[in-house]
C-alpha cells in the first residue's frame, strides 16, 4: 500500500465535505480530530477492519489459479533465458527479455498476494533454463498439466535449437504458452464464486489482455518468418 491509513482517510473526509459543501454548525464545537462523530483514530480501525475483511473474501480457485500461475509463468522465464544463447536474432532476445521483466515481476506479485493471505507460496529457482518450483504440494505434478506448459521433452529441443530454427520454435511454443495461461484465466472466471479478490481479478485480466496481445504479436512475426522462407 503506498499511502498510509491516515492519508486516506484524511482524504476520503477532505472530498466527502468538499462534495456535499457541509460547513459546521455554529452550534457545534467539532472536536479536533473528528468527522460525524468518530475519530480520525476510529476511522483508520475501521479502515484496516474492512481491508483485513477483504482480504479473506477469496476462493480455493484463486489460490489454485496464483499457485499454479506462479509456475506457468517460471517456465515463461526460462523458456526466454535461452534466447541470448541460443542465436535468436535482435527481435526474439527484445521479446523474450520483455517476457522475463514482466513475468518475474508478476510472479512476485503472485507470491506476495498468497503470503498475505498466509497461504503456501511456492519458491522458484531458475537456471539458465532449468525451473524448479517448491513449497506447494506435488508442485511439479500440478505445473505439468496446466494448459499450455512444455514437457521436459519440448524444452531439450528448444534448448537444443540454434539461429533461426531456436526463433521458430521460440516463437511456436511462447504462443502456445501463453494461450495456456489465458485459458487458466477463463478456468478462472467459470468458477463459481472465484475472481472476486480485488487483486486476484485485476491480475487474471491484465494476464488475459496482456498474453493475447503477445500472441497476435508473435503470430505475425511467425508469419513474417514463414513468408521470408525461399520457395523450395
Amino acid at each position: 500500500m503506498s499511502r498510509s491509513p491516515r492519508i486516506l482517510v484524511l482524504a476520503l473526509l477532505l472530498v466527502t465535505a468538499a462534495c456535499s459543501g457541509a460547513r459546521p454548525s455554529p452550534s457545534v464545537t467539532p472536536t479536533a480530530g473528528t468527522s460525524n462523530g468518530l475519530t480520525v483514530a476510529e476511522m483508520e480501525a475501521l479502515w484496516r477492519a474492512r481491508t483485513d475483511s477483504a482480504r479473506l473474501r477469496f476462493t480455493d480457485a484463486d489460490v489454485r489459479f496464483m499457485t499454479g500461475m506462479i509456475g506457468h509463468h517460471a517456465q515463461a522465464v526460462g523458456m526466454s533465458n535461452l534466447a541470448p544463447t541460443n542465436g535468436a536474432s535482435a527481435t526474439i532476445r527484445t521479446l523474450a527479455a520483455r517476457i522475463i521483466n514482466a513475468q518475474q515481476d508478476e510472479i512476485t506479485i503472485m507470491q506476495r498476494w498468497l503470503r498475505d493471505r498466509e497461504q503456501p507460496v511456492p519458491e522458484v529457482h531458475i537456471t539458465g533454463h532449468q525451473v524448479m518450483v517448491h513449497g506447494a504440494g506435488d508442485a511439479h505434478a500440478h505445473h505439468a498439466h496446466m494448459p499450455g506448459m512444455l514437457t521436459d521433452a519440448q524444452m531439450a529441443e528448444l534448448a537444443a535449437a540454434q539461429g533461426p530454427a531456436f526463433d521458430r520454435l521460440f516463437l511456436t511454443f511462447m504462443i502456445a504458452h501463453h494461450k495456456g495461461a489465458v485459458v487458466m484465466v477463463r478456468d478462472l472466471f467459470a468458477t463459481d464464486g472465484a475472481g472476486q479478490d480485488t487483486e486476484v481479478f485485476k491480475f487474471a485480466a491484465d494476464v488475459q489482455v496482456d498474453q493475447t496481445t503477445e500472441v497476435a504479436r508473435m503470430e505475425r512475426m511467425l508469419a513474417a518468418m514463414g513468408a521470408a522462407e525461399p520457395t523450395r
